[in-house]
């Protein structure tokens, strides 16, 4: 059985500045090929655009793979859903 590979956008991964792309007229940016097959990103591939704000404008953005993204919410809601709906035990059992 495969090892299920830890979530890569955890606090404890490394961020750095990879490549700088150009928005051309019609809003389209190209993801230079190094970064794509690294990235194991294929045509069709779906991405989620996150943003961040400050002041009501967005001052960060970030792509994150959909089936990253699920695994994220899930870790993030996991726990709080769990303390909605036991309270009195403080999400544990």
């Amino acid at each position: 059985m495969a090892k299920k590979k830890d979530n890569c956008c955890a606090a404890t991964c490394s961020c750095r500045v990879e490549a700088l792309v150009s928005v051309d007229e019609r809003g389209q940016m190209v993801l230079p090929k190094e970064l794509r097959d690294r990235a194991g990103i294929r045509a069709g591939d779906k991405l989620a655009v996150v943003v961040w704000e400050q002041d009501g404008e967005v001052c960060c953005m970030s792509l994150v793979k959909t089936g990253q993204l699920t695994g994220m919410v899930r870790q993030v809601l996991g726990p709080m859903m769990e303390e909605i709906f036991n309270p009195t035990t403080g999400g544990k059992q």
